[in-house]
């Protein structure tokens, strides 16, 4: 399919928004920069924003909040 896929850098925990009671980083249909942060992957201890490093609409979140996520697994589809 067209678009971009954003990928996990990294091996951790996955979270939409900054912590449970806050909204999401993004969403389905939110248009996004390279410099917005699209989630936070937790590891050890460390929570690391991620950038989105392209921009366009957001048209598919690929991965369950509070997932274990693996180092290139697709997180966001991005068009």
């Amino acid at each position: 399919p067209p678009g971009t896929v954003i990928k996990s850098p990294m091996v951790g925990t996955f979270y939409l928004s900054a912590n449970p009671d806050s909204a999401p980083f993004v969403k389905v249909g939110d248009q996004i920069g390279a410099d917005s942060t699209v989630c936070i992957i937790e590891a050890m201890k460390v929570f690391n924003e991620l950038p989105a490093e392209c921009s366009g609409k957001i048209v598919a979140v690929l991965a369950e909040n509070g997932a274990s996520v693996e180092f290139g697994q697709p997180l966001f589809r991005v068009e």
